[in-house]
C-alpha cells in the first residue's frame, strides 16, 4: 500500500519535472542555451546534442555563441539549426556560430503563454492519468481483501492530495514562465 503511494508520487513528481523541462525550450526573448538541447546534428553518421560537440555561451542577453571543438561540424551544426523549429537563422562567421534572439512583440508573447498553458494542462492530465492508475491498484487490493474498506479510503484522499499538490506545482511552474515570457 505505502509503494504504491510511494511510487505514484515519483510519478508525479517525473510529470511536473517534464512539464518544467519543456518550460527551458521556450524562448523568452532571451539567449537560453537549454533551447538546442533537443536539435540532433548528423556528427559522423550519429545524431549527437549541439552541446556535445561544441561550447555553448551567452555572450550578451540576447546572443548565443556555439563554438564547436571540430571547425569541420560547423556547416552541419548550422544545418541542423536552420532544420529545426526554434524559428531563429544562425549567423555563420566561420569560426563560431551566433544565434541573436530578437525582441519578443506582445503578439508572439501571448502566443507563448497560451503554449505555456497547453503544456501546464498537459502535465496536469498526465499527473491526473497517475491518480486514476494508483486509484484502480486499489480498489483492486480491496477487491482481492488486500485493504479494507477504511484503507481504500485513506488511501483516495492521501493520492487525492498528492495530485493537489502536484497540480500546484504546475500551475506554479507555468505561471513564473508566464511572468518571465511578459517581463522580458
Amino acid at each position: 500500500m505505502k509503494e504504491v503511494i510511494k511510487t505514484t508520487e515519483e510519478k508525479m513528481k517525473k510529470c511536473v519535472a517534464s512539464v518544467e523541462n519543456e518550460y527551458t525550450s521556450i524562448r523568452a526573448g532571451r539567449a537560453n542555451p537549454a533551447i538546442l538541447d533537443k536539435i540532433q546534428v548528423d556528427y559522423y553518421g550519429a545524431p549527437t546534442q549541439i552541446n556535445a560537440m561544441a561550447a555553448v555561451s551567452v555572450s550578451e542577453a540576447r546572443v548565443l555563441v556555439i563554438t564547436p571543438w571540430d571547425a569541420t561540424t560547423l556547416k552541419s551544426i548550422e544545418k541542423a539549426i536552420l532544420a529545426s523549429d526554434i524559428g531563429i537563422t544562425p549567423t555563420n562567421d566561420g569560426k563560431a556560430i551566433r544565434i541573436a534572439f530578437p525582441q519578443l512583440t506582445e503578439e508572439r508573447r501571448k502566443e507563448l503563454c497560451k503554449q505555456v498553458k497547453k503544456l501546464a494542462e498537459d502535465g496536469k492530465v498526465a499527473i491526473r492519468n497517475v491518480r486514476r492508475d494508483a486509484m484502480e491498484k486499489f480498489k483492486t487490493m480491496k477487491k482481492n481483501s488486500e485493504i479494507t474498506e477504511d484503507d481504500l479510503k485513506n488511501c483516495e484522499k492521501d493520492i487525492q492530495k498528492l495530485t493537489d499538490k502536484y497540480c500546484a506545482e504546475t500551475d506554479a511552474a507555468a505561471a513564473a514562465k508566464e511572468k518571465e515570457i511578459m517581463t522580458v
